[in-house]
């Protein structure tokens, strides 16, 4: 036996015994995580650091608080969200009672990715502790800092029965996708969510996929461009442009595209500065591999900002490329870096059928102020979530479920939506016995059937 099968067993254990469904008890730990969090934040700093030269304040702000909120928004209302749901029960079934039973699936499997290490493994994580699962939790191998830390965190907050943190690569995590989880949780590319889920499918696991795809920003002729244009740039080149829902492209009327690339160069310049690769606001490619493949999408021939870029520092410069066709090797995978085409259209219409002709994205984006082309747009194409007149900022609702759809994901979670993505929906009627209909059962007569068919 394995220690990944000794760790599932005692996690099967403590939840086969009940010690995971006291809502206090829940509430607690993630409390203690959230504390601990606290406690190791300068150490969570400098992990961060190492992995991705994030600074700390983008760390906090895009990753420690947004955590913070969910522990906190999740205490205050676990309680309301777990009680049973009442419904109404239909005539045929009267008298009678129905409801619903907010129970949790049982051993949870958490694989997370690297881009933001606490944010998409702790967020997921405390929600399905939350929701009543003991968790394993999988971190990525690419920023290694990061998740060794995080073991350290979740080993100090809690016992390893309801939580623990599992190092490691390829291997470790095909190890674990081999036990008989009950729900498992990825987040990463689109390839490696097909195998999750085949190997998910052998023990028949619920499974959500949080992937990712190319997002598009459309700016119509009318949008405020400074504004629009600084929200962009801050929306695709956060973590150096290494955020599943950053606008992976803009789409812009042919009539305000040059105007929107001046605005996009000015942003980027009053963000980051003369010289980006001294800005502490800016981050780093999370290794070679992935700089050698964005490296290799930037055209020297449509960069109209940017470029440049170094092996060494595994630094690549803001870049806007323009302009590109849906054609172009830049168009055929997603972007996942600081390389932003601008595609210029002349119709809207013709915008559509081919963004519906296409994968669903993740994120859109519709920069206008008229609500006809937002409404045009939004009723038109599909894709998991977005924004009117901004980008990303949809995530940090927690109002919003937050997920994809077809080859961007399934599942959504977020505050209330989490705790039922990691829970099972019990359907439950509860009928009398004061009186029992002779009409449903045998012998079948003509009758019988006609009350039937009015009652039903």
């Amino acid at each position: 036996m394995n220690n990944y099968q000794a760790l599932f067993d005692r996690q099967y254990n403590y939840f086969f015994n009940g010690n995971t469904r006291d809502i206090k008890g829940r509430i607690d730990a993630i409390r203690s995580i959230g504390n601990e969090l606290n406690r190791f934040e300068k150490q969570i700093n400098e992990a961060i650091f190492l992995d991705l030269r994030k600074s700390g304040f983008e760390l906090f702000t895009t990753e420690i608080a947004s955590v913070q909120h969910e522990i906190k928004w999740i205490s205050s209302q676990l309680r309301k969200w777990t009680r049973p749901i009442k419904v109404r029960t239909n005539l045929v079934n009267l008298p009678g009672r129905s409801r619903i039973i907010i129970e949790p699936y049982g051993n949870t499997l958490i694989i997370g990715t690297w881009n933001y290490p606490f944010l998409l493994n702790l967020k997921p994580a405390v929600t399905a502790i939350a929701a009543g699962n003991p968790v394993i939790i999988k971190p990525s191998e690419h920023s290694p800092h990061s998740s060794e830390i995080m073991a350290k965190v979740i080993s100090a907050a809690i016992p390893e029965e309801r939580g623990s943190v599992v190092l490691g690569g390829i291997p470790e995590v095909t190890e674990l996708l081999r036990l008989p989880f009950e729900k498992i949780f990825f987040t990463g590319s689109t390839n490696v969510g097909k195998l999750v889920m085949k190997a998910a499918a052998e023990n028949l696991a619920s499974v959500s996929l949080e992937l990712g795809g190319k997002s598009p920003a459309i700016v119509f002729p009318d949008a405020v461009q400074p504004v629009s244009a600084r929200r962009i740039v801050w929306g695709k080149f956060l973590n150096a442009g290494q955020t599943c829902i950053a606008p992976d492209y803009i789409l812009v009327h042919e009539s305000v595209a040059q105007n929107l690339i001046d605005n996009l160069a000015l942003q980027i310049l009053s963000m980051f500065g003369p010289d980006v690769s001294k800005s502490d606001a800016f981050g780093r490619i999370v290794d070679q591999r992935h700089f050698e493949r964005l490296a290799a999408l930037i055209d020297p021939a449509k960069t109209v900002i940017g470029g440049t870029h170094s092996l060494k520092d595994l630094f690549i410069s803001p870049t806007v490329l323009y302009p590109v066709s849906f054609s172009d090797p830049v168009m055929q995978e997603e972007i996942f870096g600081p390389i932003l085409p601008v595609i210029p259209y002349s119709d809207i219409d013709d915008v559509i059928r081919q963004l519906k002709s296409l994968p669903k994205p993740l994120a859109l984006y519709v920069f206008t102020k008229s609500v006809k082309d937002q409404d045009k747009v939004f009723s038109s194409v599909s894709f998991g979530g977005g924004c009117i007149n901004d980008a990303v900022m949809h995530i940090a609702n927690p109002y919003l479920p937050f997920g994809g759809v077809g080859p961007s994901g399934n599942g959504r979670y977020h505050g209330r939506s989490g705790i039922l993505e990691f829970s099972n929906q019990k359907s439950v009627m509860n009928k009398a016995t004061w009186i029992d209909p002779f009409i449903r059962y045998p012998p079948f007569t003509a009758f019988k059937e006609k009350i039937l068919r009015k009652l039903l």
